[in-house]
């Protein structure tokens, strides 16, 4: 009754369809690496006049087809003689149809020999060429194997041959017997067969099986795509470069086609077509493309009508579809579909989920669409009713997961205030479950179907707040309802401009409204928006000093804390505090432990620097209300801090990591992008720059993409302080001027970018004046505008202090007592402080302990240790204290092995003053430029020729290259006299690139 041969276009043959269009040359083949390989071994080895034989198994559209094409060319390409031929299920019965079809493109070619070639063979061929209806009534299927055999045998001779068989899932009986006589014998012959075939049983199948077992063939099993896999597709089926594939398009095409390579090429190529026909997308759901769908409407069809309603009411709940609810719905019995449900899994549309059969997915989460979009309205609603009414007779109360079925069925059935009030009840137990993104997927459905009427106004303010909270949660700042505030027309997507109309929302009572005004200035935070976050504040008040609420006023007082962080003043972090501290008495006296948790974290974050122990009491608090209270996002949030804090001292990240993949699992993408900041700062220290970029480079495309404004201005910063630990200004600079748009997002990043970026790098380069106006610089803003993180204050700042007489015992007690400078990161400055002090005091053998324990600390710190060594050797050898030379040896061989010329330099300077051995680097000669290098100028030249170019004096090239008066006048001779200069004006004219 069923046809169980698939509709699906096996593997898009034609490659593009209608689209070829679209890419710029020929089509990749994609993610077949691995078999295209033993496709290869396969033709070397026919060539070589080893025969063998490779099945090609796979769901239909996986690319199979494909795959063939590809062996195909590849031999040609190696001048191998090819033949391809395609079994069908279409019309009478041909026998041995693929051999034929392979035989006539021989012929067609050439390469077909006479009969009189093959003997006694010729016969057969030319029976099989011939008008003979039954070409076997005159020959055993050995003998036709032996013809085809002997051939291929000819055909190859001296360049191997490939003989390609397609769809013989669809093969007569006799075909399925040569080949099984080809697959013993193919052995001694110069010829690779390639089978391809799908997975349903039956006879090519089961002969796919024993060939396997006997060794008589190899298999390669088409698997899907993975997500790389499916961006490079989509990347070439439209001509573009993986990185510009719209993120929306790639999520749908991972989601949709279960990476499927036909389905992800007709979404690609829908895009296209849409896209060249109306500009854009648009807005909603795009489409089921018509390939999709017509295949897709095919295998239906062939199913019956009770497979066609089966899965039609499938269809409405999405890609997986529980079997008992449909079976009472439907008033059939398991019995009575399992012929449908085998016929459906025959044909790929569905496959079981899981043990049992109590649930059923559509193999890709398009098909369901495809079907879905095939009802008519009355026939969707007559079927949602009636699985409505099954699902909640089988499961009253719908515990559990059951209420987000329910609701769609409810919104399918038209019945909009009983989906909302689902919707909003089945979101609020994802949200309890920490499953953020389902949550807000739930939500976002139950908005679109508010309508005036569809519920009370209060539940439908308890909709919004739920909708906003789980927006600010996963960062998908898009998800913001669309507003009706008398800045829309800006489409910022954060509720216009603050106005008194939140959204469509104005007929809800003024305290409902307030509350919603206090999350989208949240939201506007996040953003990166600090005026419209302040206007939505202003809205918030305005409407809470009418109408006093207990119950919103905490709200608006945690986002007036977070919105204060933006503003630049000097009393923000206090002014901040305050309005958390009220946020969190006010929390607690209305019963809100979310918000009161909210509020610790952020009163802990503030006081993090100063007063650790008080920030780890407020981190452990709130951790302890999400215990209590089962709140999931708000525990995650609790251990990202406490985990945070730990690391700073012991310096072990995995509590971050598992904390940021927590996150990442629940869909917190704003809490992630914090702790992927906090382990990207800890690879930066460790000069782990490569897994520092790589963290740093996937979170801000996220960002950027997410409209994260704040958070991005953060990862900005930290790939500046990522060049300038590597002493790459130029980079550096580059990636400030990328930070500057995003300083209102983030103000403290003026005072941070200065100490952990610019300064670091001038210490790199021996530049120190410009370090110390550097660190004065970001003191200076850290004044006008306080910085809640530590730029180098009671670490590297304290230690060139203490080294320049500015700072003494005052300085160093004050920075043991703010809570950053007990951190291992600044625990090796402050420690070496403390030697220099202690030398200096007369007290040698204290300060080399202290010394040795900092530098202790400094271990994992390659970088920043010989930094600190370079620093302090001077005054440690004139005091008496510690191993200076061994340590300057230590750091220059470091600076040296890092390209660090200039700091190598200065450590080589210190020892010569010291009277120790200096190992001679004759490397660098590779940095002259040609010219000067044919006129014999050295590496030592070219440093100092590239400051002469700039019009430096002899005294300043001495300073800055660490060389004595007379050695630079001696080389600036040289330079003049091998250059044929006559004096250093003219070289300077002429040498003026030099330092580009």
């Amino acid at each position: 009754m069923f046809e169980s041969r698939p509709a699906l276009p096996d593997d898009d043959r034609g490659a593009a369809g209608p689209h070829e269009g679209l890419r710029t040359g020929p089509a990749q083949l994609i993610g077949r690496a691995v078999e295209m390989g033993s496709i290869t071994a396969a033709l070397t080895a026919a060539r070589a006049g080893r025969g063998g034989a490779i099945f090609v198994t796979g769901e239909p559209g996986v690319g199979k087809t494909r795959l063939a094409a590809e062996a195909l060319a590849a031999a040609a390409a190696a001048g191998m003689a090819t033949a391809r031929g395609r079994a069908s299920a279409v019309g009478s019965p041909v026998p041995y149809r693929p051999l034929v079809e392979a035989l006539f493109l021989l012929a067609r070619t050439g390469l077909l020999p006479g009969p009189d070639a093959l003997g006694h063979h010729g016969p057969v061929l030319a029976r099989l060429l011939g008008d003979d209806r039954d070409p076997a009534a005159a020959a055993s299927h050995v003998m036709v194997g032996e013809t085809v055999l002997r051939l291929l045998g000819s055909v190859g001779e001296g360049r191997g041959c490939l003989l390609v068989l397609d769809d013989l899932h669809d093969a007569d009986a006799g075909t399925l017997a040569v080949l099984e006589y080809l697959l013993d014998n193919i052995g001694q012959q110069p010829a690779a067969l390639l089978l391809v075939a799908g997975r349903a049983r039956g006879a090519a199948a089961e002969l796919a099986a024993r060939a396997r077992q006997r060794g008589a063939a190899t298999a390669l099993d088409l698997g899907p795509l993975d997500h790389p896999e499916v961006r490079l597709l989509v990347a070439t089926e439209l001509g573009i470069t993986p990185g510009a594939v719209c993120p929306e398009l790639l999520r749908r095409a991972v989601a949709g086609s279960a990476g499927i390579p036909f389905v992800v090429k007709e979404l690609a190529h829908d895009l296209a077509g849409r896209a060249g026909r109306h500009g854009r997308h648009g807005a909603g759901a795009p489409p089921v493309p018509a390939g999709v769908t017509d295949t897709v409407r095919r295998q239906a069809a062939g199913l019956g009508p009770l497979g066609a309603e089966l899965l039609g009411m499938a269809a409405l709940f999405g890609r997986r579809f529980p079997l008992p609810v449909l079976e009472r719905a439907l008033g059939r019995d398991h019995g009575e579909l399992s012929a449908v449900l085998r016929a459906a899994v025959a044909s790929y549309l569905i496959t079981p989920d899981g043990p049992g059969t109590q649930w059923y997915a559509f193999r890709y989460r398009l098909a369901a669409e495809a079907l879905l979009d095939d009802l008519g309205p009355g026939e969707r609603a007559g079927y949602a009713r009636r699985a409505a009414r099954a699902l909640t007779a089988l499961h009253p109360g719908l515990p559990g997961a059951w209420c987000a079925p329910a609701a769609r069925l409810y919104e399918h059935a038209g019945d909009a205030r009983e989906a909302v009030r689902l919707y909003g009840e089945a979101a609020r137990r994802e949200m309890d479950e920490g499953a953020v993104e389902r949550a807000l997927e739930l939500l976002t459905r139950a908005h679109r179907l508010l309508e005036p009427g569809t519920t009370s106004p209060e539940a439908h303010a308890t909709l919004l707040e739920r909708l906003l909270d789980a927006v600010a949660c996963s960062g998908r700042l898009d998800r913001v309802p669309a507003q009706t505030g008398p800045d829309e027309d800006e489409g910022d997507g954060d509720g216009g401009g603050g106005g008194d109309e939140c959204g469509a929302a104005h007929h809800l009572p003024a305290r409902r409204r307030a509350g919603l005004h206090a999350r989208l200035s949240e939201i506007a935070t996040l953003r990166g928006r600090p005026a419209r976050a302040r206007a939505h504040l202003d809205t918030a008040r305005r409407l809470l000093d009418a109408h006093p609420s207990e119950a919103h006023t905490p709200v608006v007082d945690l986002a007036a804390a977070h919105a204060e962080l933006s503003r630049v003043a000097p009393d923000r972090l206090a002014t901040a505090a305050a309005l958390a501290r009220r946020a969190v008495d006010g929390a607690q006296r209305a019963r809100l432990p979310d918000v009161a948790g909210r509020a610790l974290l952020l009163l802990g974050r503030l006081e993090r620097d100063q007063d650790e122990p008080a920030a780890v009491a407020h981190f452990s608090r709130a951790r302890a209300i999400a215990l209590a209270r089962h709140l999931p996002v708000l525990r995650v949030r609790a251990e990202t801090e406490l985990a945070t804090v730990a690391a700073s001292h012991d310096d072990r990240p995995t509590r971050v990591e598992r904390a940021r993949g927590e996150a990442l699992r629940m869909g917190l993408l704003p809490l992630a992008h914090e702790a992927g900041l906090v382990l990207a700062l800890d690879r930066i220290r460790r000069c782990a720059f490569e897994e520092a970029r790589d963290l740093i480079d996937d979170a801000a495309a996220d960002a950027a993409r997410l409209g994260l404004g704040r958070t991005l201005a953060a990862l900005r910063l930290a790939e500046a302080v990522r060049c300038a630990h590597q002493g790459r200004r130029p980079e550096m600079r580059e990636a400030l001027e990328r930070l500057t748009p995003l300083l209102d997002a983030e103000p403290t990043a003026r005072a941070l970018s200065y100490g952990l970026a610019r300064a670091f790098c001038s210490l790199l380069e021996e530049r120190h004046d410009a370090a110390r106006q550097e660190f004065a610089q970001a003191l200076a803003h850290d004044a006008e505008n306080p910085a809640a993180g530590d730029f180098g204050r009671h670490g590297v700042i304290l230690l060139l202090g203490v080294l320049d007489g500015r700072m003494g015992r005052r300085h160093l007690a004050a920075a043991a007592r703010a809570s950053a400078g007990g951190t291992r990161w600044n625990h090796q400055f402050a420690g070496l402080a403390q030697a220099v002090l202690l030398g200096r005091e007369g007290r040698p053998e204290e300060a080399t302990a202290v010394a040795g324990k900092a530098l202790e600390a400094a271990e994992l710190y390659p970088m920043a240790r010989r930094l600190c060594l370079r620093l302090v050797a001077r005054v440690a050898y004139e005091d008496g204290w510690g191993e200076p030379v061994d340590w300057l040896r230590e750091a220059e061989e470091y600076f040296h092995g890092a390209g660090l010329r200039a700091a190598a330099g200065a450590c080589r300077a210190l020892l010569r003053g010291m009277g120790a051995s200096v190992r001679q680097r004759r490397t660098g000669t590779e940095r002259v430029p040609p010219g000067l290098r044919r006129c014999g100028v050295t590496a030592r030249e070219f440093e100092v020729a590239r400051l002469v170019a700039v019009r430096t004096s002899n005294k300043d090239i001495a300073a800055r290259l660490h060389i004595s008066l007379r050695t630079v006048e001696k080389h600036v001779a040289n330079l003049l006299r091998k250059t044929g200069h006559p004096n250093r004006t003219a070289f300077a004219d002429s040498a003026h690139a030099l330092n580009r």
